[in-house]
């Protein structure tokens, strides 16, 4: 496995930490009883963006660790908690997915081709968080849903699926606005560990 660079692990820490500050910091946006919008998110997916699956997939695995000492995570069981907080959160990382095809996109100026990019980014990142969330509703929360007189798979899909929805196309509109802007916000990492490894190889 390709290690990281130093800026890369040191910025994986600090859009953790980000995200962190943003899940606690800032409420979620509700609308309604199931419709909840959340933006904490965001770090994790520039970062992997930036960097790619790697430091995605560790930024979320922090995001969930520091989520868990500060005492914001609602834990039932340690295998709950391992589904939840552990696979759930890393798996936003899987965003960094496109993080090559972004970058290319935007060297040969297709801003609007990298951009459709990190919408599809952000929704295959969101989609594999909230699949972790659904399993974990029918596993260990069955008991509430046949109390509340649902099944336990559409009980978790209906909740699941609404919040994975609105949070993830909130955070891709949210990042879309911020590229469209500068696309160096991805595209400068690339760059920086281009230059590195040029330097060492003369």
């Amino acid at each position: 496995m390709r290690k990281l660079p130093l800026q890369a692990m040191i910025e994986t820490a600090i859009f953790a930490s980000l995200a962190l500050v943003i899940d606690i910091a800032i409420p979620s946006l509700k609308f309604g009883p199931s419709i909840s919008i959340s933006f904490a998110m965001v770090p994790v997916f520039i970062v992997a963006f930036r960097w790619g699956v790697l430091s995605g997939v560790i930024a979320g695995f922090l995001w969930e660790m520091m989520q868990i000492m500060f005492g914001d995570a609602w834990i039932l069981s340690p295998a709950q908690a391992f589904v939840e907080y552990g696979l759930a959160f890393a798996s936003v990382g899987l965003a960094g997915l496109f993080s090559g095809l972004i970058k290319r996109s935007a060297a040969k100026g297709q801003t609007r081709v990298a951009l459709i990019y990190v919408v599809l980014g952000c929704f295959i990142g969101g989609a594999a968080r909230y699949f972790w969330h659904f399993v974990a509703g029918v596993i260990f929360f069955k008991k509430a849903a046949i109390d509340a007189g649902k099944s336990p798979i559409i009980f978790s899909l209906t909740a699941n699926s609404v919040a994975f929805f609105f949070s993830t196309l909130a955070c891709a509109v949210l990042i879309v606005l911020m590229l469209s802007t500068s696309m160096r916000l991805v595209t400068s990492a690339k760059a920086k560990r281009l230059s590195t490894v040029s330097k060492s190889a003369s």
